[in-house]
């Protein structure tokens, strides 16, 4: 097997033949990759070890080989709550950070992201009255009804604007959702206080409840949707020449934009029906991403986008989750408080492109 190696300098990427298959690899973008997904890794340890009762790297390496050296209630606590709340936290957070991605080259509009077009209200709507109607129902329902009512918003919101690249999409999406968020509080305002407080929590974006059962589910639509996005990827980047350009160098429009839709609202709508309404992550991650890496390949900008999301909720949830012991913050909470400036900032600074 022979790997030989092309070196263009003027565009940095090199050419790999792998015996048929052949690749173009940007090495500085990929070694960005590698040092974010290193980052996020070194991240999920830091955050199994925090706590009301701090667990030591080396207890957590123990319980990973198989030698149980922790207590029983230190294991539990290590494998039953922390362990599927940080890796809900990852997942959920690439998901968000794809999405965004996703809407944002979909409709060439910095500020776009499935949040805006009523699909994060949706989902919510929806978990709120399976939560208060159909208790019985099976946990696993609940994501799955929900990604449904977010993609129900979405199509209508397609079919009202009629398309996806005019500002005419957003602006319709942005009144949808200012009308459920109404539905949603008129919802909780009507219920007892004793009531309305854990729905609240939830509303606002908190990873509390998270089990193991949900994490295969949002994996396996993570997995598949990022798949559908990288498909679209190449498309992707000839769209962003024009629409002419792109139908005259074969691209299918339609097809390309139906997927990237469908994708971006199946995550976006997936996650708030996990863990709530989480926001800011699918408008600054790709942001984050392209100040780092540059708009030059979708591909890189998704596989980015996804390393940033996990790792910006994972942060989120770790410091409202430690940093005011007793107290927890839902992480949506603390996602707001730094997501405002540094959406500002990243407004400011992209002031020109947008």
């Amino acid at each position: 097997m022979t790997m030989p190696f092309k070196q263009p300098r003027a565009t940095g990427y090199h050419q790999i033949t792998i015996g048929r298959l052949e690749m173009r690899l940007h090495i500085l973008r990929s070694v960005i990759l590698v040092l974010a997904a290193s980052g996020l890794i070194a991240g999920v340890f830091w955050a199994i070890t925090l706590g009301s009762q701090d667990i030591l790297p080396a207890g957590l390496i123990a319980v990973m080989s198989g030698d149980v050296t922790l207590s029983p209630t230190a294991q539990a606590i290590l494998t039953e709550l922390r362990l599927p709340r940080v890796v809900l936290a990852v997942l959920c957070g690439a998901m968000l950070g794809l999405s965004g991605a996703s809407m944002q080259s979909l409709t060439r509009n910095g500020l776009a992201d499935p949040g805006l077009l009523g699909v994060r209200e949706g989902s919510i709507l929806v978990i709120l009255c399976l939560t208060l109607f159909g208790p019985s129902l099976p946990a696993i329902s609940y994501p799955v009804l929900g990604t449904i009512g977010g993609l129900l918003v979405a199509a209508m919101t397609v079919a009202i604007a009629r398309s996806t690249s005019n500002l005419r999409f957003v602006l319709i999406g942005i009144g949808l959702s200012w009308f459920l968020s109404a539905l949603v509080a008129m919802i909780l305002v009507s219920l007892d206080a004793s009531d309305a407080q854990p729905l609240l929590l939830w509303v606002t974006g908190s990873l509390a409840s998270a089990t193991w059962d949900i994490v295969p589910v949002a994996a396996g639509l993570l997995l598949v949707n990022f798949v559908l996005l990288l498909g679209c990827a190449r498309a992707s980047d000839v769209m962003s020449l024009g629409a002419q350009t792109a139908t005259g160098l074969g691209v299918r429009l339609g097809r390309t934009s139906a997927i990237q839709l469908l994708a971006a609202t199946m995550l976006s709508a997936t996650c708030v029906s996990t863990i709530g309404g989480i926001g800011f992550i699918g408008l600054i991650a790709p942001h984050l991403t392209k100040l780092v890496i540059g708009n030059h390949s979708q591909a890189s900008v998704l596989a980015a986008s996804a390393l940033v999301g996990g790792l910006l909720l994972l942060a989120s949830d770790t410091i409202g989750r430690v940093a005011f012991l007793p107290l927890q913050l839902p992480a949506g909470i603390v996602l707001a408080m730094i997501g405002v400036p540094v959406l500002l900032i990243l407004l400011w600074k992209r002031r020109d492109e947008l």
